[in-house]
């Protein structure tokens, strides 16, 4: 038949399913997961249990190490505070050098008086003419002033270095020119002042007196 098919008066129609029907209550979850796995579970992952030993052991490291630094510093600081107080030089050997010293003016030990003034130099000085003339200067204008000198105490010493130090001193001394009408000389009380060097180590440790000066006056 000729011309335009004529437009349906009537599509057809689908039929969709209707939606199911909820059969119930929902089901609850049950009590017992491994009813409802398939087979049966896989067995549990054992994970290897962590030591507690290295821990310790370096907890115990770390307070052993704190213990031996605080140690160390506390010995450090008596060490350094033993030095302080008595410095590279003790009074006693202080008290030794300075009574040789003042002996030696005493005698006229030249040797001795040069062998200290000179600081150490004495022993590689070729030429020691001039150092003994200056010695024996020296002791004659000690003896002088006084006839005799006793050191009666080491009032400070002032640490300069590892081996040097300044000494102040007290001494007893009597003046020159004997006793009169038979009576002992009067003992009379100086200061004075010393500049120490110390060479060597103990046993064999050389101390020496570079300088002495008198407080009440220097000859």
């Amino acid at each position: 038949m000729a011309g335009p098919y004529p437009y349906p008066e009537h599509f057809p129609q689908h039929q969709f399913p209707p939606p199911p029907v909820a059969q119930g209550a929902p089901q609850p979850y049950p009590d017992d997961p491994a009813s409802a796995y398939p087979g049966m579970l896989p067995p549990p992952v054992q994970y290897p249990k962590r030591r507690r030993w290295p821990a310790i052991v370096g907890a115990l490291v770390a307070v052993a190490a704190v213990a031996g630094v605080i140690t160390a510093v506390v010995l450090t600081s008596r060490d350094g505070s033993a030095r302080t107080a008595s410095g590279p030089l003790s009074d006693e050997a202080a008290r030794t050098a300075v009574q040789g010293y003042l002996d030696a003016l005493s005698n006229g030990d030249n040797e001795t008086i040069a062998r200290n003034a000179l600081c150490g130099l004495y022993d590689d000085i070729k030429e020691r003419r001039s150092d003994l003339a200056l010695a024996r200067l020296t002791g004659d204008a000690f003896r002088k002033q006084f006839s005799r000198a006793e050191v009666t105490s080491i009032d400070k010493i002032v640490p300069l270095s590892s081996n040097q130090a300044r000494v102040l001193f007290t001494m007893r001394v009597a003046p020159a020119g004997g006793s009169t009408r038979g009576q002992a000389p009067p003992n009379d009380e100086e200061q004075g002042v010393a500049e120490i060097l110390i060479q060597g180590s103990a046993p064999n440790q050389d101390v020496l007196v570079c300088s002495y000066l008198l407080r009440s006056g220097q000859f």
